[in-house]
C-alpha cells in the first residue's frame, strides 16, 4: 500500500479518535537492557531475569480519523504504573501522513511514514509419506497435497528521499474481514490497553494515553519476523543516503533506535492474538508528573 497522501482528516473531531480494522497483538520475550533504552528514567520497567514483554501490535485500519492506513508499534516493554502496568512504543510505523503527524504531535509517538508492501503467498505441503500410508490403510487418508496460504509484508521506512528496508512479516493465517466469512473468530471482548508516550522531538512532555477496544479475539500461529539486513548494513545504509558527520549525536541516537526497534521486532514471539471486527477508541493523553519521592506518577490534563 503507498503513503496516503490524503489533505484532510478528522482528527480535530476528536478526541477520542475512533479506529475500525484488524490487527495482530504479538508478545515477546525483550531483553531488559535493550528496552530499557527505549524508557524515560522516571519510569521504572517490568522485567524478570533479565527480560520484559514487548512485541509488536500490526493494524490495518478500513476507517479512521486519517481514512485507510497500516501501522506496525514496536513495543519495547511494560513499565509500572500502579496498581497496573503500561506499554512503551520504541517505534510506530504508519503510511499515512496525516497518522504520522497527529501520533507525533498530539499523543507523543515515535511515528515515521514507511511503505507496507503485502502479497499472498501460495505454496504446496505434501503429506509425510508414512503418515499417508498409513491412514490410507484405514481409509482416512489423501493422496492430494494441501494447499496452504499466508501474506508476507515488507515494511520500508522512508526518510527523506531514502527508503529503508526495516523488516518482514510473515502471517500464517488468513484474516477474517467479516463474520460472513465462515471463520470462528474468537469471543467478543472489551477491554483497554493504557501506554505512555512522549520526550519526544516533537513532544517533549511524558504523557499516558489509553486504547479502548472491543474486538473479537483469538489465539493465532505468532508471525515470523525477519530482516534482510545486519545492524551494521543498516548503519551504512543510513550514512549512504545521509550527509552528516559522526559527531551529529542526534542522528546517531536515531541509528542506535532503528536499530534496537529491529532487535525488539526480531526477539522470540510468546504469543499471538488476532483481533478481528476491532473498534478501538484512543482517549486524549494527560501530561505525566513525576513523584520522585514515592516513585510514582500523577497525572493533569494535556
Amino acid at each position: 500500500m503507498e503513503v496516503s497522501e490524503k489533505s484532510s482528516s478528522s482528527y480535530h473531531l476528536g478526541p477520542p479518535w475512533l479506529f475500525k480494522g484488524s490487527a495482530l497483538y504479538q508478545l515477546h520475550l525483550v531483553k531488559a537492557d535493550i528496552a530499557r533504552a527505549f524508557i524515560p528514567k522516571e519510569l521504572k520497567l517490568v522485567e524478570a531475569f533479565g527480560y520484559t514483554l514487548g512485541g509488536l501490535f500490526l493494524a490495518h485500519y478500513d476507517e479512521s480519523p486519517a481514512g485507510k492506513f497500516d501501522e506496525l508499534v514496536v513495543i519495547a516493554g511494560i513499565v509500572w504504573n500502579p496498581p497496573t502496568s503500561c506499554a512503551w512504543a520504541a517505534r510506530v510505523l504508519v503510511n499515512s501522513n496525516e497518522a504520522c503527524h497527529h501520533g507525533r504531535k498530539e499523543i507523543g509517538l515515535p511515528s515515521h511514514v514507511a511503505i507496507f508492501s503485502k502479497r499472498n503467498v501460495e505454496h504446496t505441503k505434501k503429506p509425510l509419506s508414512r503418515c499417508s500410508s498409513l491412514l490410507s490403510m484405514i481409509g482416512i487418508s489423501s493422496t492430494c497435497p494441501k494447499q496452504l496460504a499466508h501474506s508476507e509484508i515488507e515494511v520500508s521506512e522512508i526518510e527523506g528521499s531514502s527508503m529503508m528496508h526495516m523488516c518482514n512479516i510473515s502471517l500464517p493465517f488468513a484474516v477474517p474481514k467479516s463474520s460472513k466469512s465462515g471463520m470462528w473468530m474468537g469471543p467478543r471482548i472489551r477491554m483497554s490497553l493504557p501506554s505512555f508516550s512522549g520526550q519526544t522531538e516533537y513532544n517533549s512532555h511524558l504523557l499516558k494515553y489509553a486504547c479502548q477496544m472491543e474486538c473479537s479475539v483469538r489465539a493465532v500461529k505468532a508471525a515470523k519476523v525477519s530482516s534482510p539486513a545486519t545492524k551494521d548494513t543498516h548503519k551504512h545504509s543510513r550514512d549512504a543516503h545521509s550527509d552528516y558527520s559522526n559527531q551529529d549525536t542526534s542522528l546517531l541516537a536515531e541509528d542506535n533506535a532503528w536499530n534496537r526497534s529491529i532487535s525488539v521486532l526480531l526477539s522470540k514471539p510468546i504469543l499471538a492474538l488476532e483481533f478481528n471486527l476491532l473498534k478501538m477508541q484512543v482517549e486524549a493523553p494527560k501530561f505525566v508528573v513525576p513523584d520522585s519521592k514515592k516513585s510514582q506518577v500523577r497525572y493533569s490534563s494535556a
